[in-house]
């Protein structure tokens, strides 16, 4: 009787096991990892499958464009550009953002894409921007939370900051498509993150 009793709770944690690998693949956060993997691997069609880029470079200009003062801490003559009307360049930005990312999947390299994105009139490096936030010798601590509302999902993404001694939070709204699987749509606390990081680097060069 022990031993039928052993064997239906094993076949209930293994089913369960099971249940569990089978919602995460489908998952929200299953997406974010592949998205992951693609850029491991430069696989830009695998990438492409899991984050909306125009989406997520559109959102990006336009976060930055209203956080004139936080990108004036992080990027010198920021602030300056921005007030110049930075968001009347929105779509020349949009795109060299879009080229940025593309590149840097397709080569694992921030030179090599920042090189191959259109010149422009506001000489502003998406890629350089996000490596002042989440920095080159940052690593992923995991997934800090995840909201799934159906048909949209809210992620958050830990990652050490060793430059500021700290850790912060990547927050990834994704919407699932018609085929189930989901795709990032935008990082929803960009302006958080970029206020974040140029009161740490003012506090930083203070010291």
């Amino acid at each position: 009787m022990k031993r039928l009793l052993l064997f239906i709770v094993l076949l209930a944690l293994a089913a369960g096991g099971y249940y569990y690998y089978a919602s995460l693949r489908k998952g929200p956060e299953y997406a974010l990892l592949q998205a992951a993997a693609a850029t491991q691997t430069h696989d830009l069609a695998a990438f492409e499958r899991y984050v909306d880029v125009d989406a997520l470079t559109g959102s990006l200009v336009d976060d930055a464009a209203q956080n004139s003062g936080a990108l004036a801490g992080l990027v010198p003559g920021g602030g300056l550009a921005l007030r110049g009307g930075l968001s009347l360049l929105k779509p020349q930005l949009a795109q060299a953002a879009h080229k940025e990312v593309r590149r840097f999947v397709e080569t694992g390299s921030v030179e090599a894409a920042q090189a191959a994105a259109p010149k422009r009139l506001v000489n502003l490096s998406f890629l350089g921007l996000a490596s002042r936030v989440v920095s080159a010798d940052s690593k992923f601590k995991g997934i800090k939370y995840s909201t799934d509302k159906g048909s949209e999902a809210l992620v958050g993404l830990e990652f050490t900051q060793p430059r500021y001694d700290t850790t912060l939070v990547v927050e990834v709204m994704l919407r699932k498509q018609a085929d189930g699987h989901w795709q990032a749509k935008r990082i929803t606390n960009t302006g958080a993150l970029l206020g974040q990081a140029a009161r740490l680097e003012k506090k930083r060069l203070l010291k």
